[in-house]
């Protein structure tokens, strides 16, 4: 599992296999112990979409209740989301 599986899932996307929401899902659901819950998928979507902008500290909201364990906040920049989750496998970033 791990990185392997992730690449994996983001592969499907890119044979429209699945959905990008679908594939995070599934990363955070199994790829992940304990499993992240499914509140987080668009959180994980949003700091995807902003780094793929180049925008990496850009503040991505946390679902209501909902903080992160570092700082105790509802919100955390998209590139700390995407490290914390393991993200890397589904941005693509145009170079």
């Amino acid at each position: 599992m791990g990185a392997t599986y992730a690449t994996g899932l983001a592969d499907c996307i890119d044979e429209g296999l699945t959905s990008l929401w679908q594939a995070v899902a599934i990363h955070l659901q199994s790829n992940h112990y304990p499993p992240v819950p499914s509140e987080m998928v668009d959180p994980c979507l949003r700091a995807i979409k902003y780094i793929e902008r180049g925008d990496y500290q850009h503040n991505v909201r946390l679902p209501s209740g909902v903080s992160y364990r570092r700082t105790g906040k509802s919100i955390v920049p998209a590139c700390v989301l995407a490290e914390s989750f393991h993200l890397d496998a589904f941005i693509q970033e145009e170079e």
